[in-house]
């Protein structure tokens, strides 16, 4: 390769944030924002290329041999994740990453961008090891910083949506750079070629038809941003509130049927933080990829809500490839869930659920233990709600004060108590730390979570129905899977008499 102008870091970290379930049950997954800043700046005339830390299971080290080896002009940490609260946990290896390349090649010009960096840009050039912190989305601010770069110039002022350090060491705030309109010139991602394709996987749950397809695998997106306000959710800490963007369906078919030509890859995600939303937008693709000749093959799974999912569609998007849906249910209460800004009842789900399922599509819904009105009777109704809905899987969360969601601004308005390190924000992490309620102490929220899990995979109803519906194969995993114990650090000092974190 010619001299590099950019190298783009996916940080990875994946045994920090989930133990050993990072080995084989989690999924490895294409970096986004690393395909789309890289298409932006290679689009500019910038010499760029990505090193998916993650994929390539890289440590600090191995990172940093890389960046000294090559010697980039430029070198971008893109903390994002798999989903929005994911950039958070993966600060701990950015971190690491930073301090190692430094410690090598001082001079090397390091800049970090990101959901997390988005919603914390000060602090997060007061803590880390780096030159430059990107306060929006990222492509313009890396392009107008590379252009200074090459040209010699201070990088500070001129540049869109950067945070810099002046000549007195003060710490400077750009105004972010407009969001990107034109999602197909500008944000197109089509760099496959510089990914190490052959190292994704998809999750566990995806491939229980047949547990061998989880490779190859990919992730597209069809939209940027969220038009809700959940107050958990940091979504959309680089784009602004409410700003939300739609790809050209044609693009996004044609972009899966390049990766299942050029790669095998059936097996997707849409990553979307709300794919089944805009009804034309989504019939438009369903349309377009019902039509292909492999719409047979795919398996695709994507987010949805409960209040988005049109009964009259589901057999649209079952023959366009779509075999899960995951809902964002939240609660078994409905109190909780009205002061999550999700006023759905009881009725609506099971419905909905039922509806999907009747349509040939598995569900996944995903359920959160210790919101801001929760207490043991709510959390237990959560429980029972997953229970009896009997749904082909199940995500249960602990409720975080994200950076960039209001409640981590409720949380530091009110002294609440945070995760001391990074890591502590992964749902699975040793270290992890949920948000305390009223009546619950953070460690009872999080026991309560560990233990329901173990509830409901170990259900033998629920084994029962995946082996019914799968075969003898998932059921085995799961029983599997669950012999895995998270250790968590808070409950081990609750179990020695330690005082427990309120």
């Amino acid at each position: 390769m010619a001299d590099l102008d950019l190298l783009l870091i996916n940080p990875g970290g994946r045994k920090a944030v989930y133990q050993d379930l990072g080995r084989t049950l989690t999924a490895i997954e294409p970096p986004l924002w690393c395909r789309l800043n890289a298409g932006y700046a290679i689009d500019r005339g910038h010499v760029t290329d990505i090193l998916d830390a993650d994929a390539l299971d890289l440590d600090a080290d191995d990172v940093a041999d890389f960046v000294l080896d090559h010697q980039p002009r430029l070198t971008v940490l893109v903390a994002h994740g798999h989903q929005p609260s994911a950039s958070t946990q993966s600060m701990e290896h950015v971190r690491s990453i930073c301090r190692a390349i430094k410690q090598r090649a001082e001079q090397q010009c390091i800049l970090i961008t990101g959901v997390h960096a988005a919603a914390l840009p000060t602090q997060t050039l007061n803590e880390e090891a780096c030159d430059f912190v990107c306060n929006g989305e990222g492509p313009e601010t890396i392009h107008q910083l590379l252009v200074a770069l090459k040209a010699g110039r201070d990088a500070g002022p001129d540049i869109e949506g950067l945070v810099w350090r002046d000549q007195c060491g003060e710490i400077r705030n750009n105004p972010p750079a407009r969001l990107i309109a034109d999602l197909e010139q500008d944000l197109h991602g089509h760099v496959w070629s510089l990914l190490p394709m052959e190292r994704y996987r998809a999750h566990n749950w995806q491939c229980f038809g047949d547990l061998n397809k989880r490779q190859p695998y990919a992730s597209i997106y069809t939209s940027l941003g969220c038009p809700y306000k959940c107050h958990f959710c940091c979504i959309n800490a680089p784009f602004g509130v409410n700003r939300y963007r739609m790809r050209d369906p044609s693009a996004v078919i044609a972009e899966i049927d390049h990766l299942h030509t050029r790669y095998g890859v059936d097996t997707f995600k849409i990553i979307d933080e709300m794919f089944v939303l805009n009804d034309r937008h989504v019939t438009a693709i369903c349309e377009g990829l019902k039509a292909k000749d492999f719409s047979s093959k795919l398996n695709i799974w994507a987010y949805a809500r409960v209040d988005t999912v049109k009964p009259e569609r589901l057999e649209l998007l079952r023959s366009a490839g779509i075999r899960w849906l995951a809902l964002g249910i939240e609660s078994g209460s409905s109190l909780v869930r009205d002061g999550a800004q999700k006023s759905l009842s009881d009725d609506d789900i099971h419905d909905t659920v039922h509806s999907i399922q009747r349509a040939g599509i598995s569900v996944i819904g995903n359920f959160i233990f210790g919101l801001p009105d929760d207490d043991r009777a709510s959390m237990d109704r959560t429980l029972s709600l997953a229970r009896s809905l009997g749904c082909e899987f199940a995500n249960f969360y602990v409720a975080m004060a994200y950076p960039g969601s209001p409640l981590y601004r409720d949380a530091m308005e009110q002294g609440w108590p945070l995760p001391s390190a990074w890591s502590g924000y992964s749902q699975h992490s040793f270290d992890c730390l949920p948000l305390p309620t009223e009546t619950l102490r953070a460690s009872e929220v999080l026991e309560f979570r560990d233990w329901a899990f173990h509830q409901y995979f170990e259900d033998p109803a629920y084994l029962d129905m995946i082996e019914a519906k799968f075969g003898a194969e998932p059921r085995r995993h799961i029983e599997a899977m669950t012999q895995h114990r998270l250790r968590r650090k808070i409950l081990e000092t609750a179990s020695s008499g330690a005082n427990l974190v309120r």
